[in-house]
Parts: C-alpha cells; structure tokens; sequence
C-alpha cells in the first residue's frame, strides 16, 4: 500500500513537472512575441497590413478627368433672411478622360445642387449650380456641396459664404412661452 501511495506521489509530481514546463514553454514564446512588438515598434516599423486589406493602384490618369474651376468659393454678401442666392460654378474638364459627375450632397437642407449630368469631355466645360435657402438662417453662414466625380481626389468641394440678417433687424426671437 505504501508502495502505491509513493508511486503515486512521484507520478503526481512528475506529472506537475511536465505540465509547467508545458506552461513555461508556452509562456516564453508569447514573451518572444510581446519582444519582438516591441522591438518593431521601437525602430519605427509600426505598419500593420490588417488581413482584409486590398491590393491597390494608383489611377491611370488617362481614365480621370479633372475639374479647372476658377473659383471654389463664391462670397454672396448680406442678405436678409429668406432671400435665396443662387451661384453657378462652372469648370473646365482638364483631365485626358471623360469627367463624369456621380453625385453631389449639400452640408444642409438649406442648399440644393445642380450639376451637368452628362459627362464633360476633356476641354469642355461644366457646371455645378448651387442654391442656398437662407429662410430660418441669420448670422454667417458657409454652406458646402461635395462632388463626387471620376477624379483625384475623387470629392471635391465648393463653398458660398456670407451673412444672413434677420427679417426684423434688432428683434430676438422669444425664449421660452410668451405670455398673454
């Protein structure tokens, strides 16, 4: 009995001798790991290619149009609230393709795009019409259109600026209920 008592007991501790080593094992080659991080990240070599990245390349310029306007913001002033300005931003297509338009969104609700919806062919010209709503507006304001085209960068945007005055110069709009 005594016999099986002591294999036992060595069995065990050879048993847990054999799992820890196991374990350090383990341990060092997640060591390993973390010093290699570290040592990439101390020489500067920090890029990381995450695994559902996609090879790209660059465009082929041949295939990109590209827009020429000679100005990318329109100043409109003054005006009093509820006037609407309306400004036409026209381009010249200076890429070696066809400068297709896909899509135009305004910043705000405020803002309402028209565009050449055929595509420009290079040297000829475009617009972009632009009209800005300034009922419910006051102070200064920056409305933006981003355009979405076959270019590079493929956004490109454009901006009217200026100040809304209220209809009733001087009268604050009310807080809070009015009472009568």
């Amino acid at each position: 009995m005594k016999i099986n008592v002591m294999n036992m007991a060595v069995f065990s501790v050879m048993l847990a001798l054999g799992t820890s080593c196991n374990q350090k094992s383990d341990q060092d080659d997640k060591i390993k790991a973390l010093e290699d991080k570290i040592a990439q990240m101390e020489t500067g070599n920090t890029a990381v290619t995450p695994v559902n990245a996609q090879a790209t390349q660059a465009a082929d310029p041949a295939t990109l149009g590209a827009f020429g306007f000679p100005e990318m913001e329109y100043d409109f002033g003054t005006v009093k609230e509820g006037q609407v300005v309306e400004h036409l931003f026209k381009f010249t297509n200076n890429g070696q393709a066809p400068l297709v338009i896909s899509n135009i969104t305004a910043s705000c609700g405020c803002t309402s795009p028209d565009w050449t919806k055929t595509p420009v062919k290079p040297g000829e010209e475009g617009f972009v019409k632009v009209v800005f709503n300034s009922a419910n507006k006051s102070g200064a304001q920056a409305p933006t259109v981003s355009i979405q085209a076959n270019t590079n960068p493929n956004v490109t945007r454009l901006r009217l600026k200026g100040t809304v005055t209220p209809k009733i110069a001087g009268a604050a709009a009310p807080v809070g209920p009015v009472k009568r």
